[in-house]
């Protein structure tokens, strides 16, 4: 049993096609905050665009690899199959209609598991619940002056992952990452990170579709919290001694990772909570210039030039 437990979702990772189309939509529809303008680290010829609140806090963010011409991906098992953000009590009906306004296919809200819920697939048909969560007191972003405060969305709620199998996940959530089982209810089990609140919840649906293909509208990875490198590290060293095969810690300048895979096949990190996105640039400008880690500055140059520019709105 992991004597570490997380403290929630830190973030959640997407593919996504023309970034010029994704900051539109996350931006002005869903009302997020661009909060950091960088590059994938580890193919600095893309964008790595992270959206949260005022100031992109652990458990608010979504981010997203942007690959111009990448295929549509395929929902199935293996995969993080939807993402959820938390939203004020009552709001599911008036992003129904702000979300068919906008012309984004919407089911209409629902209630599932005791919570309303709202569903639609952004431009490149990724999955993303809105779920009216009760004593979610999170502020969210309120930057967008079409979209109230009290209808804005909070941050992250919960991940749902598709599985052929669910012991074997459910066993490396709750006795290697220390979650632990909220409750079941049909083809859907819960399971709860912290005080199992919004934003530390994962649910895992089992499933008998095919596999999944990670590509364009798919989630590329989950990653979970963890206070500091300390903790971080004992974590990793836990997970190794289990057999797991885990990566060596990263350096992703606004928080340290490491990497591993659950047994279902879907990709996990573990990120620290600091030090932030604030370290290389003013709270106030978070999002509105390229930043690069100082490995990568020197070829600013060459890296800015194979990046189609982005219009923000001020």
């Amino acid at each position: 049993m992991s004597t570490v437990a997380p403290h929630g979702l830190h973030h959640v990772t997407a593919i996504a096609d023309d970034p010029q189309r994704n900051v539109d939509f996350y931006t002005q529809v869903l009302g997020l905050r661009l909060v950091k303008q960088t590059v994938n680290f580890d193919a600095p010829d893309t964008y790595h665009l992270y959206y949260g609140d005022e100031v992109g806090r652990p458990s608010s963010v979504l981010t997203f690899f942007p690959w111009r011409g990448v295929p549509a991906g395929r929902q199935g098992t293996g995969l993080t199959t939807a993402t959820a953000f938390s939203v004020p009590e009552g709001s599911t009906g008036w992003w129904h209609e702000r979300l068919k306004a906008y012309g984004v296919p919407v089911d209409a809200p629902r209630s599932r598991d005791g919570e309303d819920v709202v569903t639609f697939r952004d431009p490149d048909g990724l999955v993303v619940d809105l779920v009216a969560a009760p004593g979610d007191r999170r502020s969210g972003w309120d930057g967008v002056a079409s979209i109230p405060s009290d209808h804005a969305v909070r941050g992250l709620h919960s991940v749902t992952m598709s599985e052929r199998l669910l012991d074997p996940t459910a066993e490396m959530l709750t006795a290697k990452l220390g979650m632990e089982l909220g409750g079941e209810a049909s083809s859907r089990a819960r399971f709860s990170m912290a005080q199992g609140n919004s934003g530390a919840l994962v649910d895992v649906a089992a499933s008998e579709a095919d596999r999944g293909l990670q590509a364009g509208g798919t989630v590329h990875h989950v990653a979970f919290r963890a206070p500091d490198l300390a903790t971080m590290t004992r974590w990793r060293d836990e997970l190794v001694e289990a057999g797991i095969h885990v990566t060596e810690i990263m350096d992703r300048q606004y928080f340290m990772s490491i990497y591993f895979r659950e047994p279902g096949g879907v990709l996990f990190e573990i990120a620290t909570d600091t030090p932030g996105f604030d370290i290389d640039e003013p709270l106030l400008e978070l999002g509105r210039s390229l930043k690069l880690p100082p490995w990568l500055e020197p070829s600013r140059e060459d890296i800015q030039a194979n990046l189609p520019p982005l219009h923000l709105v001020p």
